[in-house]
């Protein structure tokens, strides 16, 4: 379940002095789902004829076979249409599974008319219902295969990628170090961290006690890392986010980026992280669209104003309107039509 997954980041962050995170997100094509502003609270417009139910809360997060996908998705037989040529490939978030981080946008998205597709990277050696925890240069070799399995069988050029939280710094690694770029048409990050994390002072820290005693340090993060390689990774300054982005380039040219943060993430720290300031990306807050939108980092997996914004990202020609809707931090939507 996604409360043993946020309880799993969470202990690993205090007891391991690491910045982490999970992921999600959606898409739509020339149907889109609707609901209202503030002012006014409407119905949805739903695909014709969905064939997946969507849920916009944390039951839609599905515990069970690790390897197994979430609705509608890793369809192999799926060929994309003309109206939206690129495969969705999805990326979740650290301590997650495919189906644990993915219940709500990948039967989305499929009812919109894309092929989607997920993989669980990155498990645990001794727990292969935790995701995430290699270190993420080798989970990038895992996605880079994924996507070229992507591409043979469905004879695209190009991918679209969806992440949450880690689905949005290791994927960087695979554009930036083994030739993704010419493989991604769009990204969609949803509470990524270009800057990493801080953690509550925890980055600050581990940077203080590298410079004062590297020896003690080192012990320190080699103990981590053999509980969790990628936790430490995602810390303010770390050595891993430094080779990342030592080249200054945070949207790699060629790929168009949308970030999507929630002022009250938990687990990014400065939510600001999440911004990319570049000519190819488009940065949204959630609750500048919906003040009535409380989520934190693990919810916005299930938040309905999350899903039209990666709809609308996935197919900017076909935009919908962004709903406004009570989200619950921890839960989701409160009450809003699947």
């Amino acid at each position: 379940m996604k409360s043993r997954y946020v309880a799993t980041v969470l202990a690993g962050l205090v007891a391991a002095g690491l910045g982490t995170l999970p992921a999600h997100a959606t898409t739509t094509t020339s149907t889109t789902m609707t609901t209202t502003n503030s002012a006014h609270r409407g119905g949805t417009t739903k695909p014709p004829n969905p064939k997946y139910p969507v849920v916009y809360n944390i039951t839609s997060a599905r515990g069970g076979d690790p390897s197994a996908p979430p609705a509608g998705a890793n369809i192999w037989t799926c060929r994309p249409s003309s109206a939206h040529p690129y495969p969705v490939v999805l990326v979740h978030g650290l301590g997650a599974t495919m189906a644990e981080n993915w219940g709500t946008m990948a039967p989305l998205l499929a009812d919109n008319g894309y092929c989607v597709f997920a993989l669980t990277y990155g498990a645990s050696p001794n727990d292969p219902y935790i995701g995430g925890v290699e270190p993420m240069e080798q989970s990038s070799a895992q996605l880079a295969a994924f996507v070229n399995r992507v591409l043979a069988a469905t004879h695209a050029k190009k991918v679209d990628l969806v992440g949450h939280s880690e689905g949005t710094v290791m994927p960087q690694y695979y554009l930036k170090f083994r030739g993704g770029a010419t493989k991604v048409a769009k990204y969609v990050a949803i509470a990524p961290l270009y800057q990493g994390t801080t953690f509550y002072g925890l980055g600050t820290l581990d940077q203080e006690l590298s410079g004062m005693n590297p020896s003690g340090s080192a012990y320190f993060s080699n103990l981590v890392s053999s509980g969790c390689g990628s936790c430490q990774e995602f810390l303010q300054g770390s050595a891993f986010l430094k080779h990342l982005y030592g080249d200054g380039v945070y949207a790699v040219p060629g790929v168009q980026y949308t970030t999507i943060m929630t002022e009250h993430d938990e687990l990014v720290t400065p939510y600001t992280s999440g911004y990319l300031h570049a000519r190819n990306a488009t940065n949204f807050v959630v609750q500048n669209q919906c003040n009535e939108d409380a989520a934190e980092h693990a919810s916005l997996a299930w938040d309905p104003i999350v899903a039209q914004d990666m709809l609308n990202a996935l197919d900017p020609s076909h935009p919908g309107p962004v709903p406004c809707t009570l989200v619950l931090p921890g839960y989701g939507a409160a009450d809003y039509p699947g």
